[in-house]
């Protein structure tokens, strides 16, 4: 969601915080603010819209001051108005604060500050933090901070600043991602990796609950109970050029074409063609417990949910082991039935995502063991499994995600043999699928390469058409529901997606000439099936897109309008090739509607709130 950045050092902190804010843009856009503080005077600038509005604003302003804050907003509660916009302030602006995140009792609190007294500029749940220090403030910002956050109930990472007690930064989190950045003589707050990495890679995760007071020289950390912590900062693996564009007019485009690079990074080092084994270093010393796992629970949110009924498939049809997707955000509400003979497996590119992190808690508070798929090393998924694997992808900065879903799914794939060779599975099978993973990265840049073009065409006949149905079955209905879904954000055209089995069970109702339809036609199982629904819309005259391979390309071109030709693999690896076409076809009809493919409106990257 929302985007931090704090500054503390010898340096003009403004153009550092301007700086991160550019880093931070997909993580919101709705507005964005600054606020230094030089001597016991502050200054805060905000502004609704991207954050060229707020550089506008700046432009000609001395900003002076070498401690402060900045913040890109993306709209939780209160209208976009700069009213609401970050950073937000107490009575007298003596403090200054940014926040991501909800509190679920802000009402409550807002209404006895204000019998109190206090006065509130804003329609947000920020403000009544700012209100709450203010209340507590005795010329020490900590021990204001430490009295808040007993009042707090929800998510949130925040950091203030305050006049009356300079040359500090307080930080505090729960439930929201924190960083500390560390460099001699200056420390950084940011809600993510890549926004202190132009500065410095070594870093200190706040935990949840933990609270950080920062001057230029030193850093303090207490936990919730008060209690002071030894942290060392741990070094990030990352360079900043991996968040950069490398020559691509967009970051959804160049992680598109990194998909091959991405599969090829997600299976280094993690098999063993001749033995027809997955060697996953994260998992080992649980293996034992592996073996014993008698059902896997699947929890994750939007695309990482549509891998993982990928791996359900995967893992059922060569594992044996019965599987269950959930979406996060309802498995959190219900009871779920759990056991230690159960294993929740966690999908997350940000490792960050609330309610994925809130069914890991359930899963922990009912003893089974917990099991991650993260991008981001030191996550907080990454920190509350048991175990996990990461994807090793470099950071993905497009808003909608492309080069992780691929990496998911291939991750799935190595989970599937690692899992079903302690099952049963032959030496030979493991090594056949191995070998296939092994040829995924080139079929994937031929994919690309073969089908930038004809794409693009595709893209701008079918850009005027309102709506869209995706069909697919087995392994690839869940990319149908991927490519309708990746459709649906960076173009904001109307598109559905249905098992192609369902056709006739209601959405064909819909079918004529201005509803175009994608089929997913690989040479696999079900193919004659797949033939089947695209002659029951050809019979009532709506359009047909197919994605298929050589071997059944002539007779799907007797069918179809349009065709797009695949390199086939095996059926479980099917789902990773064929999703390409889909994720460059919603990036080029977004492109031919002007649509920002990057930062579609409405969204940001990491859903860290409810």
């Amino acid at each position: 969601m929302c985007g931090i950045i704090g500054y503390i050092g010898n340096r003009e902190a403004a153009p550092i915080l301007m700086d991160g804010l550019k880093h931070l843009q997909y993580r919101g856009y709705d507005s964005a603010g600054i606020a230094v503080i030089n001597k016991k005077r502050g200054e805060r600038i905000r502004a609704v819209g991207k954050l060229k509005n707020l550089k506008k604003k700046i432009k000609n302003k001395k900003l002076k001051g070498n401690y402060g804050l900045g913040h890109v907003r993306w709209a939780t509660n209160g209208r976009v108005t700069e009213k609401n916009a970050h950073p937000h302030s107490d009575c007298e602006e003596n403090l200054y604060l940014i926040h991501n995140g909800i509190i679920e009792n802000y009402k409550k609190i807002k209404k006895r500050l204000k019998e109190k007294g206090h006065k509130f500029d804003s329609d947000t749940d920020t403000e009544v933090i700012c209100h709450l220090i203010e209340h507590f403030f005795e010329d020490n910002l900590e021990k204001a901070v430490q009295k808040t956050l007993q009042y707090l109930k929800g998510a949130y990472a925040f950091v203030v600043i305050h006049k009356d007690d300079p040359e500090k930064i307080v930080a505090a989190r729960f439930s929201s991602p924190l960083i500390v950045g560390v460099k001699n003589g200056e420390y950084f707050v940011g809600s993510d990796p890549s926004v202190l990495l132009p500065y410095t890679n070594k870093v200190i995760p706040l935990k949840n609950g933990e609270m950080a007071i920062i001057s230029k020289n030193d850093i303090k950390i207490r936990d919730k109970d008060n209690i002071l912590k030894e942290r060392e900062p741990e070094e990030l693996d990352m360079k900043i050029q991996e968040a950069q564009k490398k020559g691509y007019s967009h970051f959804m485009l160049k992680e598109i074409f990194e998909e091959p690079a991405a599969i090829k990074d997600s299976i280094r080092g993690r098999t063993i063609e001749e033995k027809g084994l997955a060697k996953l270093g994260g998992l080992i010393d649980y293996k034992d417990k592996l073996k014993k796992i008698e059902r896997i629970l699947i929890v994750a949110c939007g695309t990482a949910y549509y891998a993982g009924l990928v791996g359900e498939c995967m893992i059922e049809n060569y594992a044996k082991i019965p599987v269950e997707v959930e979406v996060g955000s309802e498995f959190r509400y219900r009871n779920p039935v759990i056991d230690k003979k159960t294993a929740v497996l966690a999908i997350s590119q940000s490792g960050e995502t609330a309610d994925t992190l809130a069914a890991i808690e359930e899963a922990k508070r009912k003893g089974a063991l917990t099991l991650g798929i993260v991008n981001v090393v030191g996550s907080s998924v990454a920190r509350e499994t048991d175990a996990g694997v990461y994807n090793h992808i470099g950071p993905e900065i497009g808003v909608a995600s492309t080069k992780a879903f691929i990496s998911q799914m291939t991750i799935l794939s190595l989970l599937t043999i690692f899992l079903a060779r302690q099952r049963g599975m032959s030496v030979s099978k493991g090594k056949k699928i191995i070998k296939e993973i092994k040829k995924l990265p080139q079929l994937a840049e031929e994919t690309l390469s073969k089908n930038k073009v004809k794409i693009k065409e595709l893209a701008k006949k079918y850009k005027d058409f309102n709506n869209f149905f995706f069909f697919g079955r087995k392994f690839n209905y869940p990319i149908a529901i991927e490519g309708a879904l990746k459709l649906k954000e960076v173009s904001y055209l109307h598109a559905e997606s249905y098992p192609a089995g369902e056709l006739k069970h209601g959405p064909i109702a819909l079918i004529d000439k201005n509803f175009p339809s994608f089929f997913l036609a690989p040479d696999t199982s079900v193919y004659d099936k797949i033939v089947n629904g695209i002659e029951e819309i050809k019979t009532r005259e709506g359009p047909v897109i197919a994605i298929t391979n050589k071997s059944k390309e002539k007779k799907v071109r007797e069918l179809a309008d349009d065709v797009v030709i695949v390199p086939k693999t095996i059926e479980i690896l099917s789902p990773i090739l064929n999703v390409i076409p889909f994720h460059l076809l919603a990036a080029y009809i977004g492109l031919e509607l002007d649509r920002d493919i990057d930062k579609p409106r409405n969204l940001a990257k990491s859903v860290t709130v409810e």
